[in-house]
């Protein structure tokens, strides 16, 4: 069980259930679990934005053979030395260490392919996966907590992390107490994807003032405002030399979100597409 007294986080270690060689691990479990809660959100999304739900079951496949090794190469890349001596290690993705941009790249792409060979709106599908997306991040992070991975600077805040000294960085191991990052951005996640639930909604109310790819925009702008500073508290970044990757990234989606939201409503003009969207008035 999780240990929380008087705001401190305690994990109770990475594997849930073992048997001799075989282990459930809680990491692969809460992926598991948020990319099929994911799946399911989105059919429900897609049945509201005139799109067949059984398109959505075969994008799942889709996603799942390129956003998640996607997000592992990626992790992989920037973390090659630890790697090197043990390649076969870089297979062992149930141990922890996958990147949400990788795998944003990985779908993306897979996107793209999947509606031009089916004729579809890209951006209609990409608002549809969108809140399933940010509600998957949201549980996957808890992950990394129970691998007690991708936590913060030392602190003696009230909600602190306790690390155990194995997992310490090196030059820390004086410190027990970190911050819990994973939890905030499991929160501020959550919160996200509130306001892109109630926009959606509200789009199939009023689909003039919520236009096809601004729920994309919001996911990618809203998202990216937090990784940005909960990032910087981190101690274990992917780096590409002096720069915090992850802040590289979202910084970029930060401007490719607002450039989505000012085409939109300054313009007045839909978004450059493949094929138009299905109207849902």
């Amino acid at each position: 069980m999780v240990s929380l007294l008087a705001g401190q986080f305690q994990s109770p270690g990475p594997i849930l259930w073992q048997f001799g060689p075989l282990a459930l691990r809680w990491y692969g479990l809460l992926i598991a679990s948020a990319f099929l809660l994911g799946c399911v959100l989105a059919q429900n999304l897609a049945q509201r934005r005139r799109i067949d739900p059984d398109l959505i079951s075969e994008l799942a496949i889709w996603l799942l053979l390129t956003a998640i090794p996607a997000a592992r190469l990626y992790y992989v890349l920037f973390e090659w030395p630890r790697y090197a001596a043990h390649p076969w290690q870089a297979l062992a993705i149930w141990q922890g260490g996958i990147a949400i941009h990788g795998a944003l790249i990985g779908g993306t792409l897979a996107a793209w392919v999947f509606v031009r060979r089916h004729k579809l709106s890209f951006w209609n599908l990409l608002d549809i996966l969108a809140p399933a997306v940010i509600l998957g991040q949201a549980i996957g992070r808890w992950g990394n907590f129970f691998n007690s991975e991708a936590f913060g600077a030392p602190t003696d805040l009230p909600w602190k992390l306790y690390i155990p000294s194995q997992y310490r960085p090196w030059g820390y191991s004086q410190f027990e107490y970190f911050h819990p990052t994973f939890l905030y951005e499991s929160l501020w996640n959550l919160g996200v994807f509130g306001i892109l639930m109630a926009v959606f909604f509200y789009g199939l109310r009023h689909p003039q003032r919520v236009k096809v790819g601004a729920v994309t925009g919001l996911y990618l702008l809203l998202y990216s405002c937090g990784r940005v500073w909960i990032e910087g508290l981190r101690m274990d970044s992917l780096m590409l030399g002096p720069l915090r990757m992850a802040q590289l990234v979202s910084l970029t989606l930060m401007l490719l979100g607002a450039a989505i939201l000012v085409w939109l409503y300054r313009t007045g003009r839909p978004l450059p597409d493949l094929y138009p969207a299905p109207t849902y008035e």
